[in-house]
């Protein structure tokens, strides 16, 4: 293989990354309800796509299918490591516990970091008292709780973990103190 077939490749790899990665996000912004900024993804990812596969069908040999069949690939894992980093999105936590006083803690302290917070009386397996906090957070302050819950010696608790598209009210979904 020459410099003049290595070059494209390498090209085609990377921008075939490059679409799928903006597919990833087009299809995150889409489940979210972001729309605004999908429709300019579309038209850049429409764009490159029609000059990318005319390279592709009029190439001769394996090597442009393989590249840009390698570059969708490599697309997809960053994206999906793109979508991880952003977290995009609300989440409801319910965190059933049997220890009242570890609900009471728990509720105080999301309460204090500023999130809304309700905690209930629950009723678990064979009808035995639980106790259920149950909180509305950013995704990508999950680790927020889960830092909370290890703080006051809750480990592999019982979680329900629930996405929401909007929240209205007076609810809070995100920290009101910084760290």
């Amino acid at each position: 293989m020459t410099v003049s077939v290595i070059f494209p490749l390498i090209g085609l790899f990377l921008i075939t990354s490059f679409t799928n990665i903006l597919a990833t996000l087009k299809t995150i912004l889409i489940s979210k309800k972001i729309m605004n900024p999908v429709y300019f993804v579309v038209f850049i990812d429409a764009m490159i796509f029609a000059t990318v596969v005319t390279k592709v069908t009029s190439s001769k040999g394996l090597h442009f299918t393989m590249a840009y069949a390698l570059g969708r690939t490599m697309g997809v894992f960053i994206g999906n490591k793109l979508e991880e980093r952003l977290a995009l999105g609300i989440l409801e936590v319910d965190i059933f516990l049997n220890s009242k006083n570890k609900m009471i803690q728990i509720a105080e302290k999301l309460r204090g970091e500023g999130y809304t917070v309700n905690n209930f009386l629950a009723r678990g397996n064979n009808g035995n008292r639980r106790y259920k906090v149950e909180v509305v957070i950013k995704r990508k302050e999950f680790t927020v709780l889960e830092n909370i819950m290890n703080e006051y010696g809750v480990s592999n608790p019982t979680l329900k973990i629930k996405n929401l598209s909007k929240v209205n009210g007076k609810i809070s979904t995100t920290r009101i103190k910084a760290t």
